[in-house]
């Protein structure tokens, strides 16, 4: 639907109704405006870059969690989530920084490493990147762009949680 490329935050994408080549192209259409394309696509004057894995794509890997929740841990399968897909369009504002009030940037650390959130309280939206250096490229800090999604019963506890662990700087 090419009206979603007008929504801005803290609207929704209208993706409920379409079928689903027709949701699948629109959310693309977001993603490529927004990070694929988006030469521009850095996180206080950081580059972020989807996570690699040699099995697929780094850009189609982070669509898929962008756009996609596990709904079975053993087998890692993922289904579409429209809590996710309908806020497609929030990860460059909040990346950009354009909302200042009542969004907490921090870092913490947890059993799988370092990581960098920026959470929006009111919306209930948080964003997960990791912080990386490149020793092969003079110390070059960059981030993985790991997932964003909408916060949902316990998942708001455990961002408080994680928020009062947080590092003293944000990595």
């Amino acid at each position: 639907m090419p009206l979603n490329l007008l929504k801005r935050y803290n609207s929704l994408l209208d993706i409920g109704g379409l079928s689903i080549p027709d949701r699948n192209a629109s959310l693309m259409r977001i993603f490529d405006r927004d990070i694929r394309d988006n030469e521009g696509f850095a996180f206080r004057g950081k580059i972020i870059r989807p996570i690699n894995r040699e099995d697929e794509l780094p850009v189609d890997i982070l669509f898929k969690h962008l756009t996609t929740v596990v709904v079975d841990e053993k087998t890692k399968k993922r289904d579409f989530d429209i809590h996710r897909s309908q806020r497609l369009h929030w990860v460059k504002y909040h990346i950009e920084e354009k909302k200042k009030e009542n969004v907490l940037i921090f870092s913490a650390k947890d059993k799988n490493g370092k990581r960098t959130y920026i959470y929006d309280e009111d919306e209930y939206y948080v964003i997960v990147l990791e912080p990386k250096t490149n020793p092969e490229a003079d110390n070059e800090e960059y981030y993985y762009f790991l997932t964003a999604y909408y916060l949902r019963g316990r998942d708001k506890n455990k961002i408080k949680n994680k928020y009062k662990r947080k590092l003293s700087e944000v990595l």
